[in-house]
C-alpha cells in the first residue's frame, strides 16, 4: 500500500519512534526497538477460534505477538452517570464536551467531578438502533470562534442518513447556537444500522467523516458506489463542500467528497502524529474488523473480499474471496472481532513505551486494545482494562498527557501511569 497521499500535510519532520519487536504466529521475526525500550515478546492475546479459517495475505496480518506495558499504570472511573456516550473532545481548558446517543451534549469537568446539563440548541437525531448523536471535534481555532462540528444520524421523510453539523458553543455554555447541517451522506435510507460517524480536521483545516454502508444488503453494494456516500471516508470543508484536490474531483459518475471507498462501518480514524498517515479501524461482519492504512482514492474492498463470514454463518461471496487485484488489504484485522469503535494515538512523555502507539476502543471485545507499530506494519498488540467488562466506545489523549475513554455503561474513564 502506498503511503498517505497528497492533501494531508505530516505533522511532524521526525521519522523514528518508539517500536517493539513481534513475532508472527509462524514464528517470523519484526525489527527491533528503538531508544532501549523492552522488546519482549509473548504470544498473541487472541487465544480463541477464528469465525472463519481463511488464510491472511501476508505474515503478521493477524495475531501478532503480544507485549505488555512494564510502566505501572491504572485505569480510574473519574464520571459516571453519563447517558450512552458515543463520543468526546477536549476543551482547551481540559475539560471534555461528550455526545449522548439520544441526542443530547454536555460538558464534563474531571477535575471537580461534575456533569453539566445538556446543551440546548442541537438539531433532533433519530437514536433507533446505532443511530444517535455521534462522533464530535472542535475547530482547530476553537479558542478564538468557539465552533463545534459534529455527526448525527438526521430522521427526514423516508428514512434517515448520517449527517454534519456545526454550531457556536455559547459563552455561557448553555446551548450550541445557531446549529446548522452542512452535509447529509445520501441516499437516505429507512434503517437503523452502520452510520460511521467520526469526524477529525485534517491539517489543512478540512474535515474528514466517515460512514457505513447501512448494513443491510440491498445497501452494501453501495460501499463500491462513486456515486453514493456510504461505505465511505469523505473530505469536506467547513461548509459541507468537497474539499479541493480530492481524488475523484472533476469526474461526473463519482461525489467529490468521496476520499476513500469499500468500507463497511468506519468508527475509528486517526492521524499518526509524526508520518502524517491516515488510519482508520471498521468493523467486519462476523470476523474481520480491520485496521486500514488510507489513502486517497484506494477501494479497500467490502462486500467484495472480506476476512469475516455472516452473522448466520454463512460465507459471504460465491466463492468468498479475501483478496484480490485492485483492492486494497487490511494492515491488521481481527477474527474473534475487536468490535473497534474510536481511535487515538498516543503522544506524550507519561508512558514512554506508549510513544506513537494506537489505542482502539473495544465494544463486544470489552478492552482498549494498544497496536505498536513498526513504520506502516503492526508488530505488537496488547489488551488493556480487560477485567473492567466495559463497552469501550471512544478514547483520546487528553492534553495532559493521560488517556480518557468512554463506555457505553456512561463512565470515563482516565488511563495513566501509576
Amino acid at each position: 500500500m502506498k503511503k498517505h497521499l497528497s492533501n494531508v500535510l505530516l505533522f511532524a519532520a521526525a521519522t523514528a519512534f518508539i517500536s517493539c519487536s513481534g513475532t508472527t504466529s509462524n514464528g517470523d521475526e519484526h525489527a527491533g526497538a528503538a531508544n532501549g525500550q523492552d522488546t519482549t515478546t509473548y504470544p498473541p492475546v487472541e487465544t480463541n477460534k477464528g469465525n472463519a479459517d481463511y488464510a491472511p495475505a501476508f505474515d503478521g496480518q493477524t495475531r501478532i505477538a503480544g507485549v505488555k506495558t512494564n510502566t505501572p499504570f491504572e485505569g480510574t472511573v473519574v464520571i459516571e452517570g453519563l447517558k450512552s456516550p458515543w463520543g468526546i473532545t477536549e476543551l482547551p481548558d481540559g475539560r471534555f464536551l461528550v455526545t449522548e446517543r439520544e441526542g443530547t451534549m454536555r460538558i464534563v469537568d474531571v477535575a471537580s467531578s461534575t456533569t453539566g446539563e445538556p446543551l440546548a440548541g442541537i438539531p433532533e437525531v433519530d437514536p433507533q438502533g446505532q443511530g444517535g448523536l455521534l462522533g464530535i471535534t472542535l475547530d482547530p481555532n476553537f479558542s478564538t470562534n468557539r465552533m463545534v462540528y459534529w455527526v448525527f444520524s438526521e430522521p427526514v421523510e423516508g428514512g434517515n442518513h448520517t449527517a454534519v453539523a456545526k454550531g457556536k458553543l455559547a459563552e455561557d455554555e448553555k446551548s450550541i447556537e445557531n446549529a446548522t447541517v452542512i452535509y447529509q451522506a445520501l441516499p437516505t435510507y429507512d434503517g437503523k444500522l452502520h452510520y460511521g460517524g467520526r469526524i477529525i480536521f485534517d491539517p489543512d483545516g478540512n474535515l474528514f467523516v466517515t460512514t457505513g454502508e447501512r448494513s443491510d444488503l440491498e445497501t452494501r453494494p453501495q460501499s463500491q458506489d462513486l456515486n453514493s456516500a456510504l461505505g465511505k471516508i469523505l473530505r469536506i470543508t467547513t461548509d459541507g463542500k468537497p474539499a479541493a484536490g480530492n481524488p475523484f474531483e472533476g469526474q461526473s459518475d463519482a461525489k467529490p467528497e468521496i476520499y476513500s471507498y469499500g468500507h463497511r462501518n468506519v468508527q475509528g480514524i486517526a492521524f499518526h502524529p509524526e508520518t502524517g498517515d491516515l488510519w482508520n479501524t471498521e468493523f467486519g461482519p462476523r470476523g474481520g474488523d480491520e485496521l486500514n492504512l488510507v489513502a486517497a482514492g484506494k477501494n479497500y474492498g467490502w462486500p467484495i473480499i472480506t476476512y469475516g463470514i455472516e452473522y448466520s454463518g454463512e460465507v459471504i461471496g460465491t466463492p468468498p474471496i479475501q483478496q484480490q487485484d485492485g483492492l486494497e488489504q487490511p494492515v491488521y484485522y481481527w477474527d474473534p472481532v475487536l468490535s473497534p469503535s474510536g481511535m487515538t494515538f498516543y503522544k506524550g512523555n507519561h508512558i514512554p513505551e506508549w510513544e506513537n502507539n494506537l489505542f482502539i476502543s473495544g465494544l463486544s471485545s470489552t478492552h482498549i486494545a494498544r497496536i505498536v507499530l513498526d513504520g506502516q506494519k503492526v508488530v505488537g498488540e496488547e489488551r488493556l482494562l480487560v477485567d473492567k467488562g466495559e463497552r469501550f466506545r471512544d478514547v483520546i489523549q487528553g492534553s495532559d498527557h493521560a488517556l480518557y475513554a468512554i463506555t457505553d455503561a456512561g463512565r470515563l474513564y482516565k488511563i495513566d501511569k501509576k
